[in-house]
């Protein structure tokens, strides 16, 4: 079933709404999830919020095309409408995004007019719990132009996994942190055994990334979620310091690597980046890396151009 919107839905009460209902979410591969599409027709981009994202990401600003990564901004207000709702069955606190597979079937000028569409694509089981799939489809009148497809994690106790020992009193403080130590352990769940034979990626520059990043890309998305804005919001979470937003880091990495007009890019978050902090680009052909200290890597993602 398709809902029409009339325009994007507002991001802080959906976040607000998101946090309330999740104590009371039951996460499962088998659970019922919403079946309805959003659409959006009619959808212009704001030149001047598309500009701030331009600058904080490291992309050109003033050019006619679309960075390959916007499209996400423009379709998270639907997909957080969706995974914020009393039908989606995962609960948005402590909701991990595990990866992004982008695929452009041409340049998205700024100035055209677009539809946007989001739905929830079904649910799986994974080791750690349950992940979700979402896609956003980007139409210019009948044309596809852009789709990408996002993967969701929620953490939860599976029938494969061995129960935690309880810890008396301090057992709440553990699993309020559990949230942020799947961000922080994914490498497990991630290995590729084909790319690790080949060996790490040669390191191509240095970033040092300023503790403001997360603010910064917040206003130019929309994306204001509190682990990403300040310390002590962050530590609520788990986190000794805020986190740079995961799709941040791909469209750093993006604009440093650079993408054809025609192109599949996959990406895997694998590890958060604490601001302010260090971090080393490495890239060899398609594939690219963002790597902290002691190698550990962060993002991991792949650049393939589609055939003519």
């Amino acid at each position: 079933m398709d809902l029409v919107l009339t325009s994007a839905p507002s991001l802080p009460p959906l976040l607000t709404q998101g946090a309330l209902l999740s104590p009371f979410k039951r996460p499962g591969p088998d659970a019922e999830f919403p079946r309805t599409r959003l659409v959006l027709p009619g959808l212009r981009v704001d030149l001047a919020r598309l500009a701030a994202y331009e600058r904080v990401c490291g992309f050109p600003t003033g050019e006619d095309a679309l960075p390959v990564t916007y499209p996400h901004v423009l379709g998270f207000p639907l997909a957080m409408r969706l995974m914020s709702g009393r039908d989606f069955p995962l609960p948005l606190l402590g909701l991990v995004h595990t990866s992004i597979t982008i695929t452009q079937y041409r340049a998205l000028a700024a100035t055209e007019e677009y539809e946007l569409s989001v739905r929830v694509d079904g649910l799986a089981p994974h080791r750690r719990g349950t992940e979700a799939a979402v896609l956003t489809v980007v139409r210019a009148g009948e044309e596809v132009v852009w789709e990408s497809r996002s993967t969701y994690l929620a953490r939860h106790r599976t029938p494969h996994r061995a129960p935690e020992p309880a810890t008396g009193a301090r057992e709440p403080a553990k699993e309020a942190r559990e949230p942020a130590k799947e961000v922080r352990e994914p490498a497990k769940e991630v290995r590729d055994p084909v790319k690790e034979a080949r060996g790490p990626l040669p390191a191509v520059a240095g970033w040092r990334i300023a503790g403001d990043v997360g603010r910064r890309y917040g206003a130019a998305s929309g994306d204001r979620n509190p682990i990403h804005l300040h310390p002590l919001t962050a530590r609520l979470f788990g986190f000794p310091r805020a986190i740079a937003h995961g799709m941040w880091t791909v469209a750093r990495c993006l604009a440093a690597h650079g993408v054809p007009e025609r192109v599949r890019v996959d990406a895997k978050f694998r590890a958060p980046v604490l601001l302010p902090g260090t971090v080393t680009y490495a890239a060899e052909g398609g594939r690219f890396e963002l790597r902290g200290g002691g190698e550990r890597v962060h993002l991991a993602g792949e650049v393939c151009p589609l055939a003519s």
